[in-house]
């Protein structure tokens, strides 16, 4: 199973004492994959995670997060000084390490830069249990708006629907293993029943909504912390899964149980 879907060297360099602490953390998840994936076949890499290439601005709340101008986790707009992503994402930096970009749907030209001034992860996460993945970067200066940078509306009610439609956009790589993509990616996923969710793992909780397509379809490394919209609400944050698109349920961050914890930071104004 993996735990998070963009997590390398990159941040396990960033400090020191963190070298023995994130590999023994991959080395028990790499144990428990290996477990939790037996009943798929080992031998078929899927091909492709089963997206296509977004429309310049078709998802205008996308952000894309970096970190010396290398993309490792997706984000979403929430108003003109807040984007929403997984706590997992966060864990490795400070306050002001991580740049959001908007407006773009290629990683390598185009969009608007802002800095991050604070960012805040869940303070119940745990990156041992995967619980409470769910984090929020505050930008340093106002998000400017227009046809290519809107925010996402939270949810107004707690997502119940069975086999219903969701969008997920990202620059997940497309196989795995793989590379970036240089181009926004979208796919849209079915939302499963609950019980199939909480079913899928021990760490699954009420808190978690899951996805499931067909073989060769879904979430992957560099989908971390990205927006799963239905109804034009976010309903969930790419959180974990076992990589990638082997037909095993992605697992997202249910947005409406945190809907308090996000409104009391992104409404204060202090």
């Amino acid at each position: 199973m993996c735990p998070v879907y963009q997590i390398d060297s990159l941040f396990v360099t960033t400090k020191k004492n963190k070298c023995l602490k994130m590999f023994l953390f991959f080395y028990i998840f790499a144990i428990i994959a290996i477990l939790e994936a037996s009943a798929a076949s080992i031998n078929e890499v899927p091909k492709i995670v089963g997206g296509s290439v977004a429309e310049d601005g078709q998802y205008p709340y996308q952000a894309s997060l970096r970190y010396k101008n290398r993309h490792f986790c997706g984000g979403s707009v929430l108003n003109e000084r807040w984007v929403l992503t997984a706590a997992h994402c966060l864990s490795s930096f400070n306050d002001t390490s991580i740049a959001v970009v908007l407006g773009s749907n290629t990683l390598d030209k185009g969009g608007d830069v802002y800095q991050s001034e604070k960012i805040i992860g869940h303070p119940k996460y745990s990156s041992i249990l995967i619980r409470n993945d769910i984090g929020l970067i505050k930008v340093d200066k106002d998000i400017v708006f227009g046809d290519k940078v809107k925010p996402i509306a939270l949810p107004n009610e707690n997502f119940g629907k069975i086999d219903y439609p969701a969008v997920l956009s990202g620059w997940g790589t497309t196989s795995y293993p793989g590379q970036t993509p240089n181009d926004l990616y979208y796919i849209q996923l079915s939302v499963i029943d609950q019980k199939l969710c909480l079913n899928a793992s021990f760490r699954v909780t009420n808190d978690n909504i899951c996805t499931l397509n067909k073989r060769g379809e879904g979430a992957c490394h560099g989908d971390s912390g990205g927006p799963l919209v239905a109804d034009n609400e976010q309903i969930g944050v790419v959180s974990w899964g076992i990589p990638c698109a082997r037909g095993r349920p992605d697992v997202f961050t249910r947005v409406y149980s945190y809907i308090d914890w996000i409104k009391d930071h992104i409404e204060n104004k202090n």
